[in-house]
């Protein structure tokens, strides 16, 4: 983002907000901002992007920490928001983190330096409210490092192999004394690596990983919802010389559906019916996403805004047993074009309810009168 807003005035909340506050306002903000829900409105696109980053750090009880601490400092060396589709690194919070919470851990970094490890990634994919319901298998491609082939992912020419740093033995740190202070620092030879390089890989030129454009298979399984996370793991960037790769993350965003809205595991569908039904009940046909049709009983005497609740119909629980349940909003609609017949009748209905006589028709309501014992 250009103009870097504050991640909890994003989300409408309080800095001591807990989880599940935080949940349910990005849940709340989501809905509402959805590109779906708000077709060519640039404004609202780039607000559900700016909530989503938001969420997906303050979510994470690491990431909130550093950001915590550390504000949007925390998160500019190499990390990525949530973009729309690609994949972007978002392990940034790594080394601020680690100094945040180093001196609980043992002190931070110990021992002999290596490679570090590649970065995570995220993709970000739309799947629709049917593939969410009964699962989806799908391809994505996207372009990330990985290692080597000539060299093996060593970085060096092969039939060669790096050799021990000798500025910092291969530690990849050095130390300085500054006034009473001793100050750490990546060694300047091998840049933190604890190996030096003297023949690199041509093909690579040293780094030990090349770009490249991978297809995968991606399994998503029934019952995802907004913002559920599928890791792969060893997909993400290649670590550095043979380092190991990180893992990709894909961020799933359900599309708006014509009928239902989804809470939950619920699914929310409004159902016009004529006042006569609404009157007299009946029954309605709903289609669910199970491929079933639901025969829904009305009630007679039912009112607007009544609900009906179908068990089972709803969106199955992800990874694990039974569905929640179709909720029916009911809508009693007025109708505003009548037939002569048709407001006779209702004239007469009035009669009974009223006791008052329509005088065009008083002999029809004379004879109705003695039809109901009036």
């Amino acid at each position: 983002m250009t103009t870097e807003v504050d991640f909890y005035e994003l989300l409408e909340c309080e800095r001591t907000a807990d989880a599940g506050t935080i949940k349910s306002s990005y849940r709340k903000l989501a809905i509402r901002y959805h590109p779906d829900k708000n077709a060519g409105c640039k404004d609202s696109e780039a607000k559900f992007k700016a909530i989503n980053e938001a969420y997906d750090c303050l979510k994470d009880p690491q990431k909130r920490a550093a950001y915590d601490r550390y504000g949007h400092a925390a998160f500019r060396q190499g990390a990525g928001g949530p973009g729309g589709g690609g994949a972007q690194d978002f392990n940034g919070f790594s080394d601020i983190f680690e100094s945040v919470f180093g001196e609980f851990m043992g002190g931070g970094r110990q021992g002999r330096a290596g490679p570090r490890r590649g970065a995570d990634l995220r993709y970000d994919m739309e799947v629709s409210l049917e593939e969410a319901y009964h699962g989806h298998q799908t391809q994505i491609t996207v372009d990330v490092s990985t290692a080597c082939s000539p060299c093996g992912g060593s970085g060096a020419t092969p039939g060669t192999k790096a050799r021990t740093c000798q500025t910092c033995a291969g530690h990849g740190k050095v130390r300085a004394q500054q006034g009473f202070f001793v100050v750490e620092r990546a060694c300047p030879t091998c840049h933190g690596a604890g190996q030096v390089i003297a023949d690199p890989c041509p093909v690579c030129n040293g780094e030990g990983r090349v770009e490249q454009t991978k297809t995968l298979q991606v399994n998503v399984p029934p019952g995802v919802d907004e913002g559920t996370r599928i890791r792969l793991t060893g997909e993400g960037e290649a670590g550095a010389r043979g380092a190991p790769s990180g893992d990709l993350y894909i961020f799933l965003h359900v599309k708006r559906h014509a009928l239902f809205e989804r809470e939950g595991t619920a699914l929310h569908a409004r159902a016009p019916i004529s006042f006569t039904t609404a009157a007299l009940g009946g029954t309605i046909d709903i289609p669910g996403l199970d491929g079933a049709t639901h025969s829904i009983r009305i009630p007679p005497g039912i009112q607007s805004g009544k609900e009906l609740r179908q068990r089972g119909a709803g969106m199955p629980v992800l990874q694990g047993r039974g569905h929640g349940d179709m909720v029916i909003h009911i809508e009693v609609e007025t109708p505003t074009r009548l037939s002569a017949r048709q407001k006779e009748l209702l004239e007469a209905f009035r009669e009974t309810e009223t006791g008052e006589e329509c005088p065009e028709s008083s002999g029809f309501f004379g004879r109705l009168k003695t039809a109901l014992g009036g």
